[in-house]
């Protein structure tokens, strides 16, 4: 375990988290096991897109048409869930949050017929955006409480919950388990050690709470800066999940690919996307904030030219790799990016941030779906090279303060 060689100066942020009553476990490391718990049942699901459009006998835009009920039921949700967790806290909305997603979760499994999966996707829409507004909320609050930096970490193992998601989905479909049954499954294993990881975090200072509340529920107009960095996120998290809901698909029309091969994309874009993440903090002390976006924006847009290009499943394969790696850390760049401006509490621009994110994360995929409707998924794809592009041209924003390079210097040796 790395040394804990803190300076006296952050020594009494660091050891604060001692003095919340109730958090037997390091409170981190609670926080990062949630973020790694929430996406699983979702990954499960992720792989079986092709079978649930050829059980419904969907073509690209019938099937595009009814993903467009995750980012609907999402983004309406989000203004009321974010009033709610600023009253109740992430720690309740983790709890309840949790109940709800994996009860509705393998939902869109289910459905009959396109209809009733676009509404199915609705419901399972309104309960992410619920628990993953208090999971963000949960760490940002945890960050204050103890003054180490978590969050690129968090959606570290976020990744790797998503991944372990897709590879169950994957193994389901080599054993020949049905979609509704796999997905449930899943959930069903999920749900208590959800809930005894989300019970066991400590009910923190009503200050932690009651100053992000004030940060989300103000409005500003956002800045230049924080347009531009959305936008740069914006790219990063449209490929995210273009790859999540299309790699599998385009690997069954476009390579070939049969049986579990298919969902082996996602599982290896996600695969990197975590190791990425986790080497992060690393990268930018060494070699700073815009070499490390530059150099994965390079790498994202590489990778999806061999994806579009490549002639056999195994080519198509690296360039997932590639991309993930180059999508890995755009959205934890830009978290400290945004909280180093000056023009709105931190809390504020994160959560601004994260529509952004979340928006690209779900619209993406629709628009991908309609378009390769229209000229084939490959051409669908290669609309991501659009936005990979701008992401490209944002990065000279994502510039760390003094002071975020001495919180990640905390972060680094004392966890």
């Amino acid at each position: 375990m790395p040394s804990r060689k803190i300076s006296a100066g952050n020594r009494g942020r660091v050891f604060a988290a001692q003095d919340i009553k109730g958090c037997a476990v390091p409170l981190q490391r609670l926080v990062m096991l949630i973020f790694f718990l929430q996406p699983i049942a979702f990954g499960a699901w992720l792989p079986r897109i092709p079978d649930i459009q050829a059980k419904l006998e969907l073509g690209t835009a019938d099937l595009a048409f009814a993903l467009l009920g995750l980012p609907i039921g999402t983004l309406i949700t989000l203004p009321f869930a974010g009033r709610l967790v600023s009253r109740i806290g992430g720690r309740m909305a983790i709890i309840y949050g949790f109940i709800f997603f994996l009860a509705v979760v393998s939902l869109p499994a289910f459905a009959p017929n396109a209809m009733l999966l676009f509404f199915a996707l609705i419901v399972v829409g309104v309960a992410l955006s619920t628990v993953e507004l208090g999971m963000n909320v949960e760490a940002d609050v945890t960050e204050k409480a103890t003054g180490l930096v978590i969050m690129s970490r968090c959606h570290g193992f976020w990744s790797f919950g998503i991944m372990a998601g897709s590879l169950i989905g994957v193994g389901a479909i080599a054993i020949g388990l049905s979609p509704h049954w796999s997905i449930l499954i899943t959930a069903i294993i999920i749900l208590p050690a959800a809930l005894i990881a989300s019970l066991r975090l400590p009910k923190l200072p009503e200050s932690h709470h009651a100053e992000n509340s004030q940060a989300m529920t103000g409005f500003k107009l956002p800045s230049l800066a924080l347009l531009g960095i959305c936008a740069f996120v914006f790219g990063v998290t449209m490929t995210e999940g273009a790859i999540a809901d299309w790699s599998a698909v385009y690997l069954r029309d476009v390579m070939n690919a049969e049986g579990a091969q298919t969902g082996l994309g996602y599982s290896v874009f996600a695969f990197m996307v975590a190791a990425g993440r986790f080497s992060g903090d690393y990268m930018k002390g060494r070699f700073g904030a815009v070499a490390i976006a530059r150099g994965c924006g390079i790498a994202s847009l590489a990778g999806m030219l061999v994806v579009l290009l490549a002639p056999a499943t195994p080519l198509a394969l690296l360039g997932f790799a590639a991309v993930g790696v180059g999508v890995s850390v755009g959205f934890p760049l830009a978290v400290t990016a945004v909280a180093s401006l000056t023009d709105r509490p931190p809390a504020s621009s994160v959560a601004t941030l994260s529509f952004a994110a979340l928006t690209g994360f779900l619209i993406g995929p629709p628009i991908i779906g309609f378009l390769g409707e229209l000229l084939g998924l490959r051409a669908g794809l290669a609309v991501l090279l659009v936005p990979l592009l701008v992401s490209l041209l944002c990065t000279p924003l994502l510039i760390p303060t003094q002071k975020d390079m001495a919180g990640d210097l905390v972060e680094r040796e004392a966890v």
